[in-house]
């Protein structure tokens, strides 16, 4: 038997004694229990620190699974399901029987998707089940893309750490909304608006408020320990050196068309010209930042155009206001 297959294992028998573990998927880790253990599940949001009215995400083996998990599919969510899963895309429906209501944030509705990642489907075939999973974090704070990010955060406070290599995708899941009439964006993620509405073959809303809770809806989410300023793209040089002389320690978002440019700033993060590559990296940069002991980041918010409207969300959460303590 190989590591990988001895680790996945292992990881399966985590799951079934009731532990957490965090497990790579083609978005971000996430810290895994399982789905059907009411007791397993509260433990996430214990380690995580996460209110307990926040739902969380069951992810399952194939999207054949789906009907195991929710009291009905649409056919709108039958359509989705075919075109990106296994994928990072997050569908809502109303909670089926087998999933507690610890996992849902006391919500009739649950969020359900398949991940795109060899390593996440080895062990839901092993394990056999579901598992609720949201990031292997503190709550509020930057997602892991790597296992070394989970284990600097959270330490022992995980049972195992599932090593599947660096995260491919490095945003969270697009989850939409598709207990309605219409379908419903409530987070932009790694599957486009662009490529949903292609699908559908018709638009496809992004509500500013929604009465459906869902993962990272928080105003402070996905922050690194440095202040985030979001600025228009023409000012981001002259904040960052209006900071610098300030006192603070800035680092700055430096936007792929100003690469180059002198910037008196303690650190610089030249973007790539991809959003692919940019929101692949995004968690990363904020890491690299606090790191290098900036206090302070200043950024430009991309085009709302493919992975930019998740690009964009995330820094407008990184950015949100924090409360104190």
């Amino acid at each position: 038997m190989t590591a990988i297959a001895t680790d996945i294992e292992k990881a399966a028998g985590v799951l079934r004694a009731g532990g957490l573990l965090a497990l790579p998927t083609e978005t971000v880790y996430g810290l895994g229990a399982n789905a059907e253990d009411p007791d397993a599940v509260a433990r996430i949001f214990q380690v995580k620190g996460r209110p307990p009215s926040h739902p969380l995400i069951v992810h399952i083996g194939a999207a054949e699974q789906l009907d195991d998990w929710v009291e009905e599919v649409p056919q709108a969510a039958r359509l989705l399901a075919e075109h990106f899963w296994p994928g990072p895309l997050t569908l809502v429906l109303r909670r089926g029987h087998r999933v507690p209501l610890e996992a849902t944030g006391g919500l009739e509705t649950v969020a359900v998707r398949v991940p795109d990642h060899p390593v996440a489907l080895a062990l839901l075939s092993a394990f056999g089940g579901g598992v609720t999973a949201p990031s292997a974090n503190r709550f509020g704070s930057v997602s892991p893309t790597t296992a070394a990010h989970v284990r600097a955060e959270l330490g022992d406070a995980v049972d195992f750490v599932l090593d599947g290599g660096p995260c491919q995708v490095g945003v969270e899941s697009t989850i939409v909304d598709v207990t309605g009439d219409m379908p419903a964006i409530l987070r932009p993620g790694g599957v486009t608006r662009e490529d949903l509405e292609a699908a559908l073959g018709h638009p496809v809303a992004v509500p500013s408020t929604s009465g459906v809770r869902v993962p990272g809806q928080h105003p402070s989410h996905y922050a690194p320990r440095a202040r985030v300023v979001l600025v228009e793209p023409g000012k981001v040089v002259a904040e960052a050196e209006l900071a610098q002389d300030a006192g603070h320690q800035v680092g700055v978002f430096l936007p792929s068309s100003l690469v180059g440019a002198e910037v008196k700033a303690h650190a610089v993060v030249a973007l790539p010209g991809s959003l692919d590559a940019y929101a692949h990296g995004l968690y990363g940069f904020l890491r690299e930042l606090d790191e290098r002991g900036c206090d302070l980041i200043v950024a430009c918010l991309p085009a709302e155009e493919g992975l930019g409207l998740a690009i964009g969300n995330r820094l407008r959460r990184a950015a949100g206001p924090r409360t104190s303590g």
